[in-house]
């Protein structure tokens, strides 16, 4: 599932492509758009040179010159690729973004859950609205005052993308894990040294994801251990637990994270 890490991935494949001219358009599925037609997308899109592209936790922005904004937001199992012209389509591609060195931008997308607007300046606004400070963005003070005030569990509450935007499931599990508080201690109950681990777990684990362009399913990571059959924790060797917080599937250590 695309995280803030894999979406700032998606940003450098649309900063490699350089700021082209967008010559045509090709829906392949019109299940991918959201609140526009595929008779807007190419009339308002085609036509129009790319801008630099820029992320907000797990949404990219592609803005054009003199016009409006491609907003990407991938869902589950969504990405974007700069693809040459001889390379051929897969199923998944769902919109196809022709640019004038005849490169191709894909929207690939198996579940079709989130997918592509067409906005102007008061559409970003209000999707931003809806959204908390970026992850990487937010100093120690800020994530204290952020969740300090929250009811339930503090996965909830670092999940939810109007508190703070771009963490997902498994940057939680790990953020969590490595600064050894447990995913369903309240998020109001945090200790001041809590957040110092809290804080300085997430900064690490997000730069270093950032690099990778995902979370790394390193051994060294819980990430690399939650699908195994019987998994152990990376750091003490006791089995790790496995539930439900959230409404997600959650793996923790209860000896690291007690």
């Amino acid at each position: 599932m695309p995280e803030l890490p894999d979406v700032e991935g998606f940003r450098q494949v649309l900063i490699a492509c350089g700021r082209r001219c967008v010559t045509d358009i090709e829906v392949r599925d019109a299940g991918v758009l959201r609140g526009v037609t595929e008779h807007r997308l190419r009339k308002e899109g085609e036509g129009r040179r790319l801008g630099r592209a820029w992320r907000h936790g797990k949404w990219l922005f592609a803005p054009t010159d003199g016009g409006p904004t491609f907003v990407f937001h991938f869902g589950m199992t969504g990405s974007l690729r700069c693809c040459s012209p001889d390379e051929p389509f897969v199923p998944h591609d769902r919109l196809v973004l022709t640019l004038d060195d005849m490169r191709s931008l894909r929207f690939r997308d198996q579940r079709k859950l989130q997918g592509v607007q067409l906005a102007d300046e008061a559409t970003v606004d209000r999707i931003l609205g809806r959204l908390g400070p970026d992850a990487l963005a937010v100093d120690r003070a800020e994530l204290k005052e952020l969740l300090s005030g929250r009811r339930g569990a503090v996965k909830s509450a670092l999940m939810d993308q109007s508190v703070i935007a771009g963490l997902g499931n498994l940057l939680c599990d790990e953020i969590l894990w490595r600064a050894r508080v447990a995913p369903r201690t309240p998020a109001r109950g945090l200790s001041g040294t809590a957040y110092r681990r809290l804080h300085a777990a997430m900064g690490w684990v997000l730069r270093t994801s950032v690099s990778a362009g995902c979370v790394p399913p390193r051994r060294s990571w819980l990430t690399g251990r939650r699908h195994d059959s019987e998994p152990l924790c990376p750091r003490c060797g006791r089995p790790l637990c496995s539930g439900r917080v959230a409404g997600r599937r959650t793996v923790w250590c209860p000896h690291c994270q007690s």
